[in-house]
């Protein structure tokens, strides 16, 4: 992959897609259907994929695409591959918090190399460069032009204690009993991937997830915190997090900068 190409149209395409978003989400009303799974989507989700897949096979024809609202690219398989959440954090979006993101990442063996995160309610734009560091773009973002961009890079953890970030949707008891063996100083929540994000800035020094996710959940927020100085490991036993696994399903992990001393499962 050729990533100063690569960068400016990941770039460009979840703006795109961040401006179809808003304007439903800006809307009056919105029909909001249940999937298979019993998830939500809404035509948000469908006008930022439809937008987000046309934009990388045409730029890409020759690397795989897996995207959440397509079943039919989640059993292809691949080495390399590009993989996109058009909208993360539907119950976000549906109940107008915000917190909502788009996802687009590229997976080299197992590794995302590269990828962009876009909150387009927070107006907050975060991915990484050609030479696989990560930057927070400040806007008003210009789909056409990247703007001033400031190098992002994990904290490292003061002595009173961690910030914690935890999800708004997804938060249990089994979260609450991991975090409780640290010394917090503070904890926030957020939705979709913006925590890798806020780990990424300096904003949280542990991301903790015992639930559910697939690897369009996590693929650019990874790529995004590692490009940062921060890491991203099994939650179990600590070893690397990979991609392209079987159903693209992932197991609980932990999100941390390095200064963190890890806790057992």
């Amino acid at each position: 992959m050729e990533y100063q190409r690569l960068i400016p149209i990941i770039r460009r395409l979840a703006i795109e897609a961040g401006e179809k978003i808003m304007e439903i989400y800006d809307s009056p009303d919105f029909e909001v259907r249940s999937k298979s799974d019993d998830s939500p989507v809404t035509a948000a989700d469908e006008a930022a994929d439809a937008l987000i897949s046309a934009g990388l096979a045409e730029a890409f024809p020759e690397v795989l695409i897996v995207t959440e609202e397509q079943a039919a690219t989640h059993s292809a398989r691949a080495d390399s591959f590009l993989i996109v959440d058009p909208l993360d954090g539907t119950k976000e979006f549906v109940q107008r918090r915000g917190d909502f993101t788009v996802n687009i990442a590229y997976v080299e063996n197992g590794v995302p190399t590269r990828g962009v995160v876009y909150a387009p309610a927070k107006e907050r734009l975060f991915y990484t460069l050609a030479d696989g560091t990560a930057v927070e773009e400040t806007g008003p973002f210009d789909a056409q032009a990247a703007g001033s961009t400031v190098q992002i890079r994990v904290a490292e953890p003061g002595a009173s204690g961690l910030m914690v970030v935890a999800s708004k949707s997804h938060r249990d008891a089994a979260t609450d009993a991991y975090i409780g063996q640290y010394t917090v100083k503070d904890m926030k929540s957020a939705g979709s991937s913006l925590k890798f994000c806020l780990v990424a800035t300096g904003e949280a020094d542990l991301y903790p997830r015992l639930g559910r996710t697939m690897e369009w959940d996590t693929a650019a927020g990874d790529a995004v915190l590692r490009g940062a100085g921060g890491r991203m490991v099994r939650f179990e036993d600590h070893a690397p997090f990979t991609y392209g696994k079987e159903g693209y399903a992932n197991p609980f992990f932990i999100a941390h900068a390095p200064g963190v001393d890890l806790k057992g499962a």
